[in-house]
């Protein structure tokens, strides 16, 4: 409601799962969409956008183009176009932010030059630049400590320690992210493919070891992985940091130019367990601005000068080569820059959060009572300068003993793969680890069909080769024959692309338009569409073939197709569920 009486409003916007706002934008978004807001309710109003999109995705910055028209649909005035940060570009987000940025300053100090009194490119003394930082750590006696703690395997306890490291973080986790939904417990650790193959995809099962969590087919896990105890002690040794200590962590705010503590009832909680649970110390990389804060610390005068260097806009690219090429964690650059003495408080506020990773399930509950099935492709990879790299998840799942009862902090959410009836025809694309969620949906129909007829599944698999990851093949290949869901006796099928197979690649768009034919049939029978799988190119590939089908079988001009195709989105029978 204020938005009308604001003179000059910069948003900058990210795009979540497939071209959807963020949650901390979706009451915002909402209320932009009310049809009562005339086109002259934003007049006078000035605004920039900058969106932060991955062009791997098919939506690539889908919000910030949609909030973009929406504000200009309204009256208000673009300062500048709008900018579009792309995290697949070899200089990340600033590669665009950096030009955008300058553009902005220079046309806010031409509308006003009380934006920049001393002028857009005034250089602040460097420690009021950096200014505060924006949390502070209370270090609390330990003699008002020992009466908490009570054994480490208390489920209870593990649950309230996430929930008060979590809570107190820095890292934008919504609030039912702190406390897990549950803790699971490995019960099987299964490779699906050639040892050798180059490729290491991996079949997990868990049982619920708390209360148990209903979920349906095409619903998403999330876990919290474990942290490398060696990479976490040195980390707090490098920062000469007490592990043991007890501390709180409160944001500072300001308030009319003025800082203030929001101090709330936060539990004390030990350090360690605080980095533990809360900075990826050992895996992700930091930010640009980490490097300039550091700048800012370093007492050694050759150190702070390729600080310095690294983040001025000539030394982006050799940043980029040094930090996210070489995927250099936090604790990697500390140890090459050992003059920087970072205080605590910064280092809470720029080491990356240690974020959930999400999978898609691979399980019907109805088939798996007190389960659920991930499948993981364990990610590994050499970077330019030759060092093993991998990914902190999927190589902590693949490492975990299903003997040793670890338990494992989990999340349900709701995925974009809505749970299909059973009288609905389905026409499944899954390569690769795609697959995992039409497993659990195999499963569900295959139960169905025990007390009703249940519609077709045809299912389109690519992998590489037939003998090497070939994922869950007696699976499908026995729900293929026999009258099974899958089989043609039921008017489904099950087709597969092993693209190195033969000296011409062959992909699971090659599939389907050898059986254009049969998808369009059961189009025209009111099938829907479910993709998953890599963001990268197969979306978008599989999409155009799904255009050039209904434009070949139904006689339509290729334009029609597409639109087409969109409605049939907009129907809710056309789903995407991809992952980079």
């Amino acid at each position: 409601s204020s938005l009308p009486h604001e003179d000059t409003i910069i948003f900058v916007v990210s795009t979540t799962g497939q071209g959807d706002t963020p949650d901390s934008m979706k009451v915002f978004w909402k209320s932009l969409l009310q049809r009562n807001l005339s086109k002259h309710w934003l007049e006078g109003v000035r605004y920039a956008v900058f969106g932060l999109g991955d062009s791997g995705y098919q939506k690539y910055n889908f919000v910030a183009k949609k909030l973009d028209k929406r504000l200009s649909d309204l009256g208000a005035m673009a300062i500048v176009e709008k900018g579009l940060g792309d995290d697949q570009h070899p200089s990340g987000y600033e590669a665009a932010l950096d030009p955008w940025m300058s553009s902005l300053w220079s046309m806010l100090n031409q509308i006003n030059h009380k934006f920049f009194p001393q002028g857009p490119d005034f250089m602040i003394p460097d420690m009021e630049l950096i200014g505060q930082p924006k949390v502070q750590i209370t270090y609390h006696g330990i003699d008002k400590m020992d009466s908490q703690i009570p054994p480490n395997s208390d489920l209870k306890w593990i649950e309230m320690q996430i929930e008060r490291a979590r809570s107190m973080s820095t890292g934008k986790f919504t609030h039912d992210k702190n406390r897990p939904n549950c803790f699971l417990k490995m019960i099987k650790n299964q490779p699906l493919t050639r040892a050798g193959c180059g490729k290491d995809v991996r079949h997990f099962e868990f049982e619920f070891v708390s209360s148990t969590i209903e979920y349906e087919v095409g619903d998403v896990l999330e876990v919290l992985p474990s942290q490398n105890q060696v990479a976490v002690d040195a980390f707090i040794q490098r920062c000469n940091l007490d592990p043991d200590a007890f501390i709180t962590v409160n944001p500072i705010e300001m308030n009319n130019h003025l800082l203030y503590t929001c101090t709330s009832a936060n539990v004390p909680i030990k350090l360690k367990t605080f980095v533990e649970l809360t900075m990826d110390v050992a895996s992700a990389s930091p930010r640009r601005y980490f490097f300039e804060v550091m700048s800012y610390f370093a007492t050694a005068p050759h150190e702070k000068e390729r600080l310095q260097y690294f983040v001025s806009p000539e030394g982006r690219d050799d940043l980029y080569q040094y930090n996210q090429k070489e995927r250099r964690s936090v604790l990697e650059v500390l140890e090459d820059f050992p003059s920087v003495q970072m205080p605590f408080e910064w280092l809470v506020q720029l080491v990356p959060p240690l974020k959930t990773r999400a999978f898609s399930i691979s399980s019907s509950p109805s088939a798996h009572s007190n389960q659920v099935h991930l499948t993981v492709s364990v990610v590994s990879w050499t970077t330019p300068f030759k060092r093993k790299r991998s990914g902190l998840c999927s190589a902590w799942l693949a490492n975990l003993d299903p003997e040793q009862s670890i338990y494992i902090p989990a999340w349900f959410q709701k995925g974009t793969l809505s749970p299909p009836p059973p009288s609905l025809p389905l026409i499944l694309i899954g390569p690769g680890t795609g697959c995992a969620p039409f497993r659990g949906f195999v499963e569900e129909r295959v139960i169905q069909s025990e007390s009703s007829a249940t519609a077709p599944v045809l299912f389109f698999f690519g992998c590489r080769n037939e003998n090497s990851d070939f994922l869950y093949r007696d699976f499908w290949l026995s729900h293929s024959q026999n009258g099974g869901v899958l089989s043609e006796a039921k008017g489904g099928g099950l087709l597969v692309a092993f693209s190195r197979d033969q000296a011409q690649k062959v992909y699971v768009q090659h599939k389907m338009r050898e059986n254009s034919h049969r998808i369009w049939n059961l189009l025209t029978e009111g099938a829907a569409i479910y993709v998953a799988g890599s963001s990268t190119k197969m979306p978008s590939d599989v999409l155009s073939v799904f255009e050039d089908i209904v434009s070949k079988e139904g006689g339509h001009p290729r334009e029609s197709a597409v639109r087409w195709l969109r409605a049939l989105e907009k129907a809710g029978r056309y789903h995407v569920e991809a992952w980079s």
